[in-house]
This record gives structure tokens, C-alpha cells and sequence, in this order.
């Protein structure tokens, strides 16, 4: 990719730090990324705008069916059409966001919201914007995993953490102003006011993901089977590869925590600690201050600390955090402890990120965050549901204690499923990669695998495999000459078969051979 987005860099060698280097999070420095990787800085500005727009249209839509129908059961209906397309785009639809352009499919999606709000300004009935709530939350299932999915061919790898820290942290900005915004609207506009104001922030995020070339998006083509191959090709691909298997297993079990907390906060702070509706206001204002933190010191924490170290850290803190808050007797020592809770959560949704970005190839990202993303909705859905029969029989305050129970679990389970990591930062690129490559080469043929690491020879499951020349019998390989193997990886290995580690091996090595002839072509031109 072409300065000034992204420093040239030949295939396989190795970026100057793996997760995070110490210039590039420098708080002082951060926000000049924007700057320096003007193509993020468009997909940042879009981010920030759609995000305030939709939080604030999201208060305006519950008040509007309310009003409309003063029936719960209609506002559970829009909340069920805004999250269940999410997971049915997850498991049935996600190997588009790979095939498709990601620009365009964002774009497309911004565009459908745009009509969407557009429309709402000019309808009361209920049914009507429940249907339309839905096809908006059709878009937002293909418009996420598309950001996420073509971030990392946005920006340096050294700056990928940086970029994910960023972006999360403007879109908990949003959803912490947004709903005030739309509250004090409410107050002296009808909700059509804050339909338009949406509408307007889905265009111009429109206009503003044209501005980016699509081979900013994409650094690899997929591959594809037929559709329903490649849908189980992403499930696949999240159950073999550890990093995103670590995500899987680890976010849907915070998520059950985090279902109790957020189905039982209202009755926490107004019933528990005799708070009101103001105490209510409060705990949800700790959270968004949280999540802010904790999102935007992620990066300089990676890179001091590790993936590992940091990871589990934040979920052990999301548990302290709640169980802390349910044990307080006041609403200003319960709020001590849920910032701190939410700084540890907009830490690990940090790491959730770098995790499945680094954890699939390109060509398989975008279904993989997809596949994720609709499992953490089902998990957080069926979480809220019995979070709330639980909430009635036990009381708010027991619910909140068991989600800390539960995060403590998370970081326990979570130290244990990231053994494959090394404890420090230094090697993790390089493990995240050759997991994610050795996962993705057993779905396809080996020759689908060499065409996809052309132009330089490529190991796939420890097969040789010659390029360009037709696929004839393979002669006998003699030893390659010895190289360093990152010891993260050996002890990793001893709790996976033999074949699992001879993969990894091998792709590690091929890996640095690779690096070492393309170093000397540099230093002969």
C-alpha cells in the first residue's frame, strides 16, 4: 500500500514491532493517525459520525414504539430486529463480507440506513418501524465486520493496535453522548428530528468510505468454495484457529456476564441503593467513562505488558469491577467500582479485536468476525433473557455479585485457552500469523494455499508445494538450513499434536526464510 497510508513492505517481513511500539502510543502522538494514515482517518471521521446517529436514533426508535404503544412487548420486538439480523448474517451470510468489496458493501450499508431513517420521519405505525429497524440492523450486520475486517490493510502493523484503541473508544464517545443528545431533543422535537440528524451522518459517512480506494480495504483475494463451503469454512476456521477460538469461547462467556449486569442495572441502582433514576443515570455515565478509558489506554497497556498479560488482566478486572459494585452499600462506592470494571472491558474488546484481526487471514477475516459477532449476539440475547427471570427471583444485587463470578471464570478460562501466547509482546505477531495461516491452509488444497502466498514458494501443512510449475510428484526435500523458532510457539505446542506443531513450525520457518532472501535482494539493489 502506497505511502502515505502504509509504509511499503515486502511480503513476510517482519514490521518494526509486533502489537504495539512504544513511538506509536505515545498519547501525545495517537491521534496524529488520522494524519499519517489519511485513508484511516476517513474510516475513523465516518465511524464517529454513523455512531453518534445511531445512538441517538436508538433512544429516539424506543421512545417513538413507546409512545406509540406504551406495551413492552413492542420495544422487545425492536430490540430483537435491531441485534437478530446480526446473528443470521453471522452464521449464514458472513463469507460475502470476504467475496464482496468491503468499500462498497459499506458503503451499500450506510446508503440502506440512510433510507431507512429517511423513511422513519414519516411513520408512526409500529409494525412499520420495527420492520424497518430490522433492515437496518440487516446493514449494520454487514457494515461492521467490514470495518473490522479491512482495518489491519489500512495502517502500518505497528499501528494496528493504535487504530482498534481509536476506533473504539470515539464509538463509546458516541454512545455516551448520542442518547443525551436525543434525550434533550425529545424534550422539544417530535422523533422524526433525530431520524433526519441519522440520516444525515449515514450519508456523509457514505461519502466519506467512497474517499477510500477499495485496495486499501484488501490485501488478499478470497478464496472461494461455493457458498455454503464457505460458510462452513468460517466455522471452521473460528474453531480451529486458537486466537479465534480463544475469542469465541472467552467473549460469550464475559457476555453472560455482562447480559446480568446490563438487564439488572436498573433495578440495581433505583431499588438495591436507593438511587433513582438519577443513581441510574450515574452507573450508566460510569460505564460509558470505562469503556472510554479503558479503550484508549489499551494500546500503550499491549505494548508494556503483552496480549497475554493484558487480556487476561482486563476480563479479571471486568470481575472485580462487578462483584465490587454489588457489594457497595452506596451509589458512589459502586461507582468507583464500575469504572473500573468498564475500563477493564473496553480493554479486552481491544484485544478481542487484534485477536481475530491477527487470527484469520485476509481472506477469511470478514467471515470469521462475522461468525463471531453472531455468536456473541445469540449468547448475549438468551443471557438477557434468563438475566432477567434471575433478576426477580434473587434480586439485582445477587445477579450483579454472579457477573463478577462469572468475568473471574472468564480470566481464569481466558489464562488458560491463551498458553499459545507468549507472555511478552515480542513475539505475538509472528504466532498470531502462523496459527492463523496453518488454520486457514487445512480448508483448502494445497495448491489453493500456494496460489494464495504467490509470488515466493510456500509450506502448507508441512507439504511441499512448488510454484509455478504444474503439480508433479514431489522429490524428496532435503533438511532446511536451521532456524530460530520463537520458544512461545514449542511450548505451545506441547499441548496440541504433533502435526499441529510441525505446521506451525514449518510455517514459521518458511516465514523467515522468505524474510532473509527478500532482505538480501534489498541490500544487493
Amino acid at each position: 500500500m502506497p505511502a502515505p497510508d502504509r509504509p511499503k513492505r515486502a511480503h513476510g517481513e517482519k514490521p518494526n514491532q509486533v502489537l504495539a511500539s512504544h513511538g506509536a502510543v505515545e498519547s501525545n502522538s495517537r491521534l496524529g493517525l488520522v494524519r499519517r494514515s489519511p485513508a484511516f482517518g476517513l474510516l475513523f471521521f465516518a465511524t464517529a459520525g454513523s455512531g453518534f446517529g445511531t445512538y441517538l436514533a436508538a433512544i429516539a426508535l424506543t421512545v417513538h414504539v413507546y409512545d406509540q404503544t406504551e406495551s413492552g412487548v413492542w420495544v422487545a420486538a425492536l430490540l430483537i430486529a435491531d441485534f437478530l439480523p446480526i446473528v443470521v448474517i453471522g452464521l449464514l451470510l458472513g463469507p460475502l463480507v470476504d467475496r464482496l468489496s468491503r468499500r462498497w458493501l459499506m458503503i451499500g450499508s450506510d446508503l440502506v440506513r440512510f433510507g431507512v431513517f429517511a423513511a422513519l420521519i414519516f411513520m408512526d405505525d409500529p409494525a412499520t418501524i420495527v420492520v424497518l429497524a430490522g433492515v437496518s440492523g440487516v446493514a449494520t450486520g454487514f457494515f461492521r465486520p467490514a470495518v473490522y475486517a479491512g482495518l489491519p490493510n489500512l495502517v502500518p502493523d505497528e499501528e494496528l493496535t493504535n487504530a482498534n484503541s481509536l476506533l473504539q473508544t470515539i464509538e463509546t464517545v458516541a454512545w455516551m453522548v448520542g442518547p443525551v443528545v436525543a434525550g434533550l431533543m425529545l424534550t422539544t422535537w417530535s422523533p422524526a428530528v433525530p431520524y433526519a440528524l441519522n440520516a444525515v451522518t449515514f450519508l456523509v459517512s457514505a461519502g466519506l468510505v467512497a474517499m477510500i480506494a477499495e485496495s486499501k480495504l484488501r490485501s488478499e483475494e478470497s478464496l472461494t468454495r461455493g457458498h455454503w463451503r464457505d460458510v462452513s469454512d468460517g466455522i471452521r476456521l473460528v474453531l480451529t484457529s486458537a486466537p479465534l477460538r480463544t475469542v469465541l469461547i472467552v467473549w460469550n462467556v464475559a457476555l453472560v456476564g455482562s447480559a446480568a449486569i446490563n438487564v439488572a442495572e436498573v433495578v440495581f441502582a433505583k431499588e438495591t441503593l436507593n438511587a433513582g433514576n438519577v443513581g441510574f443515570g450515574v452507573l450508566v455515565a460510569a460505564s460509558g467513562v470505562g469503556l472510554a478509558v479503558g479503550s484508549f489506554l489499551a494500546a500503550p497497556a499491549l505494548g508494556k505488558v503483552g496480549l497475554r498479560r493484558h487480556y487476561v488482566g482486563s476480563i479479571a478486572l471486568m470481575g472485580v469491577g462487578a462483584a465490587g459494585a454489588a457489594l457497595s452499600p452506596t451509589i458512589w462506592i459502586a461507582v468507583l467500582f464500575v469504572i473500573g470494571g468498564a475500563v477493564g472491558n473496553g480493554a479486552a474488546i481491544v484485544a478481542n479485536q487484534l485477536l481475530v484481526q491477527r487470527g484469520a487471514p485476509d481472506r477469511y477475516r470478514g467471515r470469521a468476525l462475522a461468525t463471531i459477532m453472531s455468536s456473541n449476539y445469540a449468547f448475549l440475547g438468551l443471557a438477557m433473557a434468563a438475566a432477567g427471570v434471575l433478576t426477580d427471583l434473587l434480586g439485582a444485587r445477587w445477579v450483579w455479585f454472579g457477573a463478577g463470578v462469572v468475568y473471574l471464570f472468564g480470566a481464569l478460562l481466558t489464562f488458560a485457552l491463551t498458553r499459545w501466547l507468549p507472555v511478552t509482546g515480542g513475539e505475538n505477531d509472528d504466532v498470531l500469523v502462523a496459527h492463523a495461516e496453518a488454520a486457514a491452509s487445512a480448508l483448502a488444497p494445497a495448491q489453493s494455499a500456494a496460489a494464495a502466498l504467490e509470488p515466493e514458494p510456500v509450506i502448507a501443512l508441512g507439504a511441499a508445494v512448488q510454484a509455478p510449475e504444474p503439480a508433479t510428484a514431489p522429490e524428496p526435500r532435503t533438511a532446511p538450513e536451521p532456524v530460530t523458532v520463537p520458544e512461545a510457539v514449542a511450548a505451545a505446542a506441547s499441548n496440541h499434536h504433533g502435526g499441529g506443531l510441525e505446521r506451525i513450525a514449518t510455517l514459521l520457518e518458511e516465514i523467515e526464510r522468505r524474510r532473509q532472501r527478500e532482505a538480501t535482494r534489498r541490500s544487493a539493489s
